[in-house]
């Protein structure tokens, strides 16, 4: 079987470092917003060029952390306006709704599966404040039409970069791309721990000094509470993990390239449409960090079935859109019909930085002998 992800292997690649940092970590006797912390938080910022990173306990908490601090600057207030992608992960969503703002779906673009600028202008209204782009499966938004729709409205650009760890656009990496940035470092992700953890990216002063104080109990002093903070803070060990795979993750990102772009030259089936401008290419290059790499088929369960008993594993992301689920039932009765298309077409193929050449060629050859 060729695995969609191990992450055995991916993390045995580690192994002495991790252990070695495990052991580091096990004998400072401080576990919680140490030294390992401090020194993640300072070279993902280095990373992805921005002032500040903050370490928080997942990808979810991240977003919800950035909205309620701009609540707490006087930006947003309950009931205001988020536009988010239809065909995004719940998690994007559920930040807005447990922040009390009110989500905003728009459509996403038929061949990119990315947000689309011109459906984002479309939703704004009065109560709109902030736009949260979603670089979905390691794709970039185009940030250059977001940023100037955001700057025409006087709106926030939130990025949910949980799946582009280390893409560029404009000359800058996810998470420098807006305003603020969450990210998840889900063991599955292009950089991801041993386990749930996050962080949030900005330059703005203000903004990092309200959630610094929000991840903590709302507190910068112990026993001394400004807001009416949670606790979402990223763990010693999962810092200390982060900071050693952090140093591969620019060879990791450019050999998924390199597999996608075997994908791109090699599949060629009329049944399948590849991800990108009328089955063509998405840039290749540092645009984008293929976290996984998704195609369309019309009966997808006929073809996922095709590609297991052929020795493939695969994984739909994600197979029920969002204003489907129970979570969202005022949403049953809407209609977003590029949405709808896309998660029941949806399949993504195995892609990560230890997939072997002879893997991914077989994987391209069996999708090549599909017939439905």
């Amino acid at each position: 079987m060729i695995d969609f992800l191990s992450l055995k292997k991916i993390n045995a690649r580690h192994q002495d470092a991790m252990l070695a940092a495990y052991k580091r970590v096990l004998d400072s006797g401080w576990f919680i917003l140490g030294e390992e912390v401090k020194t993640f938080e300072k070279d993902f910022a280095n990373y992805c060029g921005t002032k500040y990173c903050l370490g928080v306990a997942n990808g979810l908490d991240a977003l919800i952390l950035i909205l309620e601090a701009y609540k707490e600057l006087g930006i947003m207030k309950n009931g205001d306006e988020v536009i988010v992608p239809s065909n995004t992960y719940i998690a994007s969503i559920l930040a807005v709704s447990k922040a009390g703002l009110t989500p905003v779906l728009v459509e996403p673009d038929m061949n990119t599966y990315l947000i689309n600028p011109q459906a984002i202008e479309a939703a704004i209204t009065s109560k709109t404040r902030a736009i949260l782009p979603v670089h979905l499966y390691g794709q970039l938004c185009d940030m250059a039409a977001i940023n100037e729709i955001a700057s025409k409205h006087g709106l926030q650009v939130i990025e949910d970069s949980a799946q582009s760890q280390g893409a560029m656009q404009l000359g800058k990496r996810s998470g420098n791309l807006g305003d603020a940035s969450g990210f998840s470092f889900y063991p599955g992700k292009n950089l991801g721990a041993l386990g749930d953890a996050g962080a949030i990216t900005t330059n703005n002063d203000a903004l990092f000094e309200v959630l610094k104080a929000w991840r903590n109990y709302g507190s910068h002093v112990k026993y001394q509470n400004l807001y009416q903070g949670i606790n979402s803070r990223l763990y010693e060990v999962q810092a200390a993990m982060l900071g050693i795979k952090l140093q591969s993750l620019d060879a990791d990102n450019q050999y998924r390239r390199d597999i996608a772009q075997y994908y791109m030259d090699n599949i060629n089936n009329s049944h399948i449409v590849l991800p990108g401008t009328k089955g063509q290419a998405v840039h290749t290059d540092l645009n984008h960090v293929w976290h996984v790499f998704t195609v369309r088929t019309d009966n997808r369960d006929r073809f996922q079935d095709y590609l297991k008993q052929n020795g493939i594993q695969t994984v739909i992301h994600y197979p029920v859109p969002p204003h489907k689920q129970p979570a969202y039932r005022e949403w049953e009765a809407d209609s977003f019909p590029v949405s709808e298309q896309i998660h029941r077409e949806i399949i993504s193929l195995p892609i990560s930085p230890v997939l072997t050449p002879g893997e991914y060629a077989t994987v391209a050859t069996i999708v090549n002998n599909y017939q439905p």
